[in-house]
């Protein structure tokens, strides 16, 4: 067998190619490492600013907001109105004194009242040297919009305070009657953004919001607040000049000057000059709508740029490390070749050693699966036997359910006996009438004959709903629409029971609507049997909720229950009745529905009112009218 040949050796071209290649390829990766590192520190950047912009916009939103009622109140007040009705003859400091306690209350910066011409009648700022009592603020949007009828809402510096706020105006109404009325005055509030741009200094970015006219008037540095955006013209600058909305502000250029735009709409920025001057920033911005407002992040770049150079001298060391290895490898190749006749052996062996293991694994494997097999089988067996043992426990409950069914059946056949015959008296009489000609009496009797056809219609429906098959999905379900279902059931027995409803609000539980109705039925069922000799029966229905859990109860006047029958009481067939009258599955049956919803059922005597069965379930929240399907609507509103 020949030996390894010998490795051949570069020769000096080769040398001086590889001698100029490795540095230029260390330039090359590091470069490319750095933008790659580059692009992901700015996407991090980007999600960042995304989420502080998003709570920052909804933390300006929520100050704004909260204050947003208070004009509404305060023009609705009497003594606004009574003062407001007779101004020139009144003494306006009770008012003014009034409006400063709003104000304090409120935590606002102003609360004043303008009468119909907009000139300010009283104001809480009345001990002020630059008061605004006197003065008059027609020229202001937030007095023309409620002057109008509306709800006003403005932007700006004061013209006596000089100080920024947001303004929320209402109209003042003493006589709103008449097709031509029109408000008598507007109150209006100020609320200052100091607290809100102190806020945002502690984050690790600067925010600032623009008008409409891309005019800065909030931001976290105070060098930005009252610049343009971008430098505006002469006209445009004359036109907020005249608009008054910022006073006599210079509305100097901000000096933001935008040098790369990227795909996911964020923006790289720097400042021309000012205090932000000396560093780079990711721009993102986020429209409000509701005030008309952009709001603007600005990012420090700075963690960028750390990235890029680690990365850059990462990727720097680890190319260093692959060339070393690549020369370290070239060195071993020689020796790699001598070993590999003996490796060639050690592979020989380790492939008849191999070989013999396969062999023994695959005669395991085929023990396992014929194991599993085996285990496969007695798996789908179980699950046979038990999917056969659920539907047999439902069919059980449904032959329960028509079950009692049948013991509704000699009152139910009198409730329809009633409308059919009355129904054959108004169709005879409708027919004499007819003959006669006498229209009218016809209609009256169909009308009624209609009216008959509708409640044997109803009491079909209600049989139908309860002989229905239940679901396996648990819902809130109303307890008193569940109790309110069942006593019309049994509506027919119950004209000589005094049914007391002891409860206060509605409760709902985490249950099946069908099962619940169910158990609640054979409860009352039996009680109504227990209380059939009874001199004066009354049957007491219960809901108490209790924290996380709902207690109902249904309480007879009955003989009770034997005490040695309590025990055994919720055993299949064991009844107490007389032979013919019970299976003995009812109870046994509703205790079981009720341990499968998660819930328990006792039965007591109650002293001196007969047996009491009481329920326990998960208590439930009441859903949205949106969420309830038409049964348990139709059920909830009956």
């Amino acid at each position: 067998m020949k030996g390894p040949h010998r490795p051949p050796r570069l020769s000096v071209p080769l040398r001086w190619l590889l001698l100029l290649l490795l540095p230029l390829g260390l330039a090359v990766v590091m470069w490319q490492a750095a933008q790659v590192a580059r692009e992901q520190a700015l996407q991090t950047l980007v999600r960042e600013a995304e989420n502080e912009l998003r709570l920052s916009a909804a933390g300006l939103e929520g100050h704004l907001t909260r204050h947003d009622y208070l004009p509404q109140i305060l023009a609705s007040r009497e003594m606004v109105q009574r003062f407001l009705s007779g101004a020139s003859h009144q003494d306006p400091m009770p008012l003014n004194l009034l409006l400063d306690r709003f104000r304090a209350i409120a935590n606002v910066s102003d609360i004043y009242l303008l009468d119909r011409d907009g000139t300010t009648l009283a104001a809480s700022n009345w001990h002020l040297v630059n008061t605004f009592i006197g003065h008059n603020y027609a020229f202001r949007s937030y007095y023309q919009d409620a002057i109008a009828g509306g709800r006003g809402r403005f932007f700006g510096l004061g013209t006596q305070s000089l100080e920024r706020g947001y303004y929320f105006s209402a109209p003042v109404w003493l006589d709103e009657t008449t097709p031509d009325a029109r408000p008598d005055g507007v109150m209006v509030i100020k609320v200052l953004l100091d607290s809100v741009e102190e806020s945002w200094a502690a984050q690790d970015a600067e925010l600032l919001v623009t008008d409409a006219d891309d005019i800065i008037f909030m931001a976290s540095h105070p060098a930005l607040r009252m610049t343009a955006l971008h430098a505006l013209s002469e006209e445009e600058r004359q036109t907020l000049l005249a608009a008054r909305r910022y006073a006599d502000e210079p509305l100097s250029p901000s000096g933001i000057h935008v040098y790369e735009e990227r795909p996911d709409g964020s923006r790289l920025v720097r400042f021309n000059d000012g205090p932000l001057a000396e560093a780079s920033y990711l721009g993102l911005a986020r429209p409000m709508d509701a005030y008309g407002w952009e709001m603007h992040i600005l990012k420090p770049l700075g963690t960028v740029y750390q990235s890029q150079w680690l990365t850059a001298a990462l990727a720097g060391g680890l190319y260093g490390v692959v060339t070393l290895a690549g020369g370290i490898g070239w060195q071993r190749h020689r020796l790699r070749r001598e070993r590999e006749l003996f490796a060639e052996r050690e592979r020989q062996t380790l492939a008849r050693a191999r070989d013999e293991l396969e062999r023994n694994v695959a005669l395991r494997t085929r023990d396992l699966l014929e194991t599993n097999r085996l285990l496969s089988d007695e798996i789908e067996e179980r699950r046979r036997a038990e999917e056969n043992l659920r539907q047999t426990q439902d069919e059980l409950v449904q032959t329960a359910k028509l079950a009692v069914l049948g013991q509704l059946a000699a009152g139910i056949n009198h409730e329809l006996n009633q409308p059919l015959a009355a129904i054959r008296a108004y169709a005879e009489n409708a027919r004499a009438f007819l003959e006669r000609q006498r229209l009218e009496a016809v209609d009256a009797n169909l009308e009624q004959v209609v009216e008959l056809t509708e409640r044997m219609a109803e009491i079909s429906a209600q049989l139908r709903q309860f002989s229905r098959k239940s679901g396996s999905s648990l819902t809130a379900v109303s307890v008193q629409a569940c109790f309110d279902y069942a006593l019309r059931l049994y509506r027919n027995r119950l004209h000589d029971v005094e049914v007391v409803r002891s409860w206060s609000d509605e409760a709902w539980v985490h249950a099946d609507l069908v099962r619940l109705e169910q158990v609640l039925v054979n409860l009352i069922g039996n009680a109504l049997q227990a209380m059939a000799e009874t001199p004066a029966p009354k049957l007491i229905l219960g809901v108490e909720a209790e924290r996380t859990q709902v207690r109902i109860s249904v309480t007879d006047t009955g003989p009770g229950i034997p005490e040695p029958h309590l025990s055994r009481i919720f055993e299949p067939f064991f009844t107490t009745k007389s032979p013919g009258s019970g299976l003995g599955l009812g109870l046994s049956i509703s205790a079981r529905i009720i341990k499968d919803l998660g819930g328990s059922i006792e039965a007591t005597n109650h002293p001196g009112a007969g047996a009491r069965f009481t329920i326990t379930l998960p208590q439930e929240e009441r859903p949205d009218d949106s969420q309830l399907s038409p049964n348990e609507e139709q059920r909830s509103h009956a």
